[in-house]
C-alpha cells in the first residue's frame, strides 16, 4: 500500500506532497475509488478512534454523532468502558437507548412507568433497551468489567447531555428535597455540586442477593434480550440474526447482526423506512452506497468503525479480508424491512429485466436461484 498512487490508465497522477499513509491503508477505495465511483455520496464512515475520549473515574465514554459525520440524522452511536464496580451513573434520556455488549459482563438496572424493577446481568452479544425517560444505570461486574456499544434514536444525541440524578439533586433547592422526601434539609448537606457520570463503586453482589435486598414488589427482564443465545439464520457466506419488535417487543429499534465469511457479501438491497447505523466489530469490509442521480461512493471499514446508510440508499457489505467480519445494523423503526435487488429482479418479468439492462441467459436463470435462498441477510 505504500507504493499506492491514485492513478488508474491515464487517469490520476501521483502524490508528490505530504502523505498520511496509514490512513490511505485504511480507506483504499477513498484514494483509489472503483471506476464505477461517481458524484457526491456524503461522508459515510467514522472510525471511533478519531472520537474524542472523555475519561472519568474509572472509565471512559466517546461518541460518533451528526457532529462528527453530517449524514447521521436518525442515530448516534456511544462506545462506553466500565471496569469492575464502576458504575454509569443513574440517569435518563429524551432518546431510546439501545445496547450491545461488546465485551465482559454488566449489571443492567432499569425501573419503568408501572414501578416494575429490573436488574439483570448480562454477557458479550446480549442487548437492553431503555425507552425515552426510564431511568436506568449501568455497571460493570467482577472481572474485566464491560464495554458497550449504545445507539440513541436521534442524531444530535450527546452522551454529554442526559439527564442525571446528581444534577436533579443539585438543582433542586434543599427545602423542596426535604419536603419531598420527608427528611431535615441536614440530609442533604453532603450532596455532590455537580454530576458523577462515571465513577467507581465496590463490585455488586450476587444478582440474587441484590433482588432480595431490594424487595421490590415487581420485577420484569422485558427490557433485555440475550441474544447471545438466540439462534442464527446461516447462509452462504455467513449468517445473521435480526432482532426487531417482533421478538424483543420494548425495542424502537431494530436491529440485524451480520457475520460474514472471508470473500462473502451482505447482497444489494436498500431499506425503505429507515436509515442504518453500522458498527463494525471485527474484519476488514467495504461497501459502495448508490444514490439518484448518478451518485456512488465506496467505503472501507475496520473493526471500530462506524458506517451510516440514509434510508432507501442501495449498498452492499463485503468481507474483503481474510477473517470473519461481524457487523451490527440497526435501523430507525422498530420493525425490520428491507428490498433485496436479486429478489426484485427475480419477481419481475424477464423480458421487462433484459430489456432494460441488455442481459440475458445465465443472468436470468441465476435470479431466480437465487429467490429461492436468499430473503434476508
Amino acid at each position: 500500500m505504500k507504493d499506492t498512487q491514485p492513478i488508474r490508465g491515464t487517469q490520476g497522477a501521483d502524490i508528490i506532497g505530504p502523505r498520511n499513509l496509514e490512513a490511505e491503508k485504511q480507506n483504499p477505495d477513498i484514494l483509489l475509488p472503483p471506476e464505477t465511483d461517481h458524484g457526491g455520496i456524503p461522508n459515510l464512515k467514522y472510525p471511533f478512534a478519531m472520537a474524542h475520549c472523555r475519561l472519568e473515574d474509572g472509565g471512559w465514554a466517546r461518541e460518533v454523532t451528526q457532529r462528527e459525520m453530517g449524514s447521521m440524522q436518525e442515530m448516534a452511536i456511544v462506545d462506553m468502558r466500565l471496569p469492575a464496580g464502576v458504575v454509569r451513573e443513574l440517569h435518563w434520556h429524551k432518546e431510546g437507548e439501545w445496547a450491545y455488549v461488546l465485551k465482559g459482563k454488566v449489571r443492567f438496572y432499569l425501573v419503568d412507568d408501572k414501578r416494575n424493577v429490573l436488574i439483570e446481568d448480562l454477557e458479550e452479544g446480549d442487548l437492553w433497551y431503555a425507552p425515552p425517560g426510564f431511568p436506568h444505570a449501568i455497571q460493570g461486574l467482577e472481572g474485566e468489567g464491560t464495554e458497550f456499544v449504545l445507539v440513541f434514536s436521534d442524531g444530535n444525541f450527546s452522551e454529554n447531555q442526559t439527564l442525571l440524578v446528581t444534577e436533579l439533586f443539585a438543582h433542586t433547592p434543599k427545602e423542596v428535597l426535604a419536603k419531598n422526601f420527608g427528611v431535615a434539609e441536614s440530609a442533604f448537606d453532603g450532596i455532590p455540586a455537580s454530576e458523577k457520570y462515571i465513577f467507581r463503586l465496590p463490585v455488586p453482589g450476587p444478582l440474587d442477593q441484590v433482588r432480595k435486598e431490594l424487595g421490590a414488589a415487581t420485577f420484569t427482564s422485558k427490557y433485555v434480550f440475550r441474544a447471545s443465545k438466540y439462534p442464527k439464520t446461516k447462509y452462504e457466506g455467513g449468517a445473521t440474526q435480526l432482532i426487531d419488535n417482533e421478538v424483543f417487543e420494548v425495542t424502537d429499534l431494530a436491529a440485524l447482526i451480520i457475520d460474514l465469511e472471508p470473500g462473502g457479501m451482505r447482497e444489494i438491497h436498500w431499506h425503505p423506512n429507515a436509515d442504518e447505523l453500522q458498527y463494525y466489530i471485527s474484519g476488514k469490509a467495504r461497501m459502495t452506497v448508490f444514490d439518484a442521480v448518478n451518485n456512488a461512493r465506496t467505503f472501507d471499514y475496520q473493526a471500530g468503525d462506524v458506517g451510516y446508510v440514509p434510508r432507501s440508499l442501495s449498498h452492499y457489505i463485503e468481507n474483503i479480508g481474510d477473517e470473519p467480519v461481524r457487523v451490527i445494523n440497526v435501523f430507525h423503526k422498530p420493525k425490520y424491512s428491507d428490498v433485496s435487488l436479486n429478489n426484485w429482479l427475480a419477481l419481475t418479468p424477464k423480458d421487462i429485466v433484459s430489456g432494460h439492462l441488455d442481459i440475458e441467459e445465465p443472468f436470468i436463470d441465476s435470479l431466480r436461484q437465487k429467490y429461492q435462498s436468499v430473503v434476508k441477510g
